[in-house]
């Protein structure tokens, strides 16, 4: 009986030894947290496309002032697969409806997705893998505009502001082909003052919150594509 406990307690210890030696092979979850910084752009990886836009005018402050005022509409509606957002741009920043009504209307955002997604932060928009995305810019020499910074102008929820630059970028000009939207209840004030405001959505608060919740890699891209056609209202 001493032998046969003697050989168990040997074999047990042998075990011990073995299994504390091995590496786990169970894959440890590493959670991040995501830091809210300004919104950012993000260069897509390119897919080859053959179609191309049609030829674009120059972009200039003399053209987006006739331009908005040969187009007044101020009512938009954003279309996606989770349904859609009704945003009213502010005429109190006339450059960036302008801008805006403009690369809708030419169709450049409906080659685009909402491609940076941070949950109770922001959705961004006006990018995307599309050749034809590329193009456009190309094509309108990826223009800049002054901010139009109004004190009634908050980054509150649903507030619709538009991306820019951080770096080498004193006169913090706007990048006007991708925008966002604040989720949070509380807003994002810290970038009152650093980027323009120039919408506000109305109606569409909880299709906001569906694309906020979808899959993101870790550059905050989704995994599935969240695509954007723009109507103009009124």
């Amino acid at each position: 009986m001493k032998n046969y406990c003697l050989i168990v307690v040997a074999f047990l210890a042998l075990n011990l030894f073995y299994s504390c030696g091995e590496k786990t092979k169970t894959p440890v979850k590493v959670e991040e947290k995501v830091k809210k910084e300004a919104p950012k752009k993000v260069v897509p990886k390119i897919k080859k496309e053959k179609k191309t836009p049609k030829k674009l005018p120059k972009i200039t402050y003399e053209f987006l002032e006739q331009y908005g005022k040969d187009n007044p509409e101020t009512k938009i509606k954003l279309i996606t697969r989770f349904g859609d957002i009704y945003v009213t741009l502010f005429k109190d920043t006339p450059l960036h409806r302008a801008s805006f009504l403009f690369l809708a209307k030419e169709g450049y955002f409906d080659t685009t997705s909402f491609h940076r997604i941070v949950e109770d932060f922001i959705i961004q928009g006006g990018n995307s893998d599309n050749e034809q995305t590329v193009r456009y810019r190309t094509e309108l020499k990826n223009y800049r505009i002054l901010p139009e910074f109004r004190k009634n102008r908050k980054h509150k929820r649903g507030a619709l502001a538009i991306a820019r630059s951080w770096d080498n970028n004193p006169k913090k000009l706007s990048t006007p082909f991708e925008f966002y939207f604040i989720l949070s209840p509380k807003g994002e004030h810290h970038l009152d003052g650093e980027h323009t405001v120039f919408g506000q959505v109305t109606k569409g608060f909880d299709v906001m919150d569906k694309i906020s919740k979808v899959k993101v890699d870790r550059d905050e891209w989704p995994y599935e594509d969240v695509d954007i056609k723009i109507e103009i209202l009124e």
